[in-house]
């Protein structure tokens, strides 16, 4: 990787995209609401040293309720496994809240890949420390029924949604994330009442750290707060971005429609669907163990 620009298939005229690093988090996969074939199919086609899943991957809170594994939430993980076979990407899987079922088992090794529930990510420029961030959230923290009870709504919200947008695009409008809004609007009032972003730099001085990279509140952001260096890669629910570290040592948010438009491929549709070339892997059980 000692090139910026993108790797090119003349064959195919579509191009994988290289980077240092890429902070994917909150797949949630599980959810029926969970893009993970288009996580997939962007992982797939990326090159990269290394790869930070930053908590919520598996939605362990929406399996024990109501289940809902399919062959497509499979096929990630295989991507990732994949990438740490086939391209020697070391891979670096932090708790959320969500999966926080690994609390039993964390810190643990297998090789290359990493579970753990935070990451000291160095640069030349400095260190970033690298966590979920849900210890920072008010409701989270100090009151988890409430958090359970907030993603419960929030999963009836994206089926509601399902239904709206149809409505929406049979009458020639553009659809439209009502569920995003309500959760925009819940995650903003949270944020302020717990000073979210506050308590994050606040650890990353203690840590010595000149930066930290986050998730859980799906909205992907790159901003300093003060003099610390605070980025959020988003989810892979609604808004589809990821966190990349650039091969020039640089963060950028980059988002699903731009990672299509850069590599010159069409989005992929619903879970498990193929398209142009990609690598596929052959139908598997609908569920895995938990």
């Amino acid at each position: 990787m000692n090139d910026e620009s993108p790797v090119l298939n003349p064959a195919t005229g579509k191009a994988k995209l290289r980077f240092k690093t890429i902070f994917i988090s909150d797949v949630h996969l599980g959810m029926p609401d969970s893009k993970a074939a288009q996580a997939a199919h962007f992982l797939r086609n990326c090159l990269c040293d290394k790869l930070v899943l930053n908590g919520d991957i598996i939605d362990a809170w929406h399996l024990r309720r109501l289940g809902g594994w399919n062959n497509g939430h499979t096929n990630f993980l295989r991507t990732v496994l994949r990438k740490m076979e086939k391209e020697s990407t070391q891979i670096i899987y932090l708790r959320g809240n969500h999966d926080d079922i690994l609390d039993r088992f964390i810190p643990i090794r297998f090789g290359s890949f990493v579970i753990t529930d935070e990451h000291i990510h160095k640069t030349p420029s400095g260190d970033y420390l690298v966590v979920h961030g849900d210890g920072f959230d008010a409701v989270t923290t100090n009151h988890a029924w409430l958090a359970r009870l907030g993603g419960f709504g929030y999963n009836f919200l994206l089926r509601i949604n399902r239904i709206y947008n149809a409505w929406r695009v049979w009458r020639g409008k553009p659809p439209f994330s009502f569920s995003a809004w309500v959760k925009q609007k819940v995650k903003s009032a949270v944020g302020a009442a717990g000073k979210y972003e506050e308590q994050l730099q606040s650890l990353a001085r203690q840590r010595n750290c000149k930066g930290i990279i986050c998730g859980h509140i799906h909205k992907a952001d790159n901003k300093m707060i003060g003099t610390t260096h605070y980025v959020n890669s988003g989810d892979w629910v609604e808004s589809m971005t990821a966190a990349v570290e650039t091969l020039a040592g640089d963060f950028e948010i980059l988002s699903y429609e731009e990672f299509c438009r850069l590599t010159h491929r069409d989005p992929k549709g619903t879970a498990g669907t193929g398209d142009d070339g990609d690598e596929h892997f052959p139908p598997e059980s609908s569920s895995i163990p938990m």
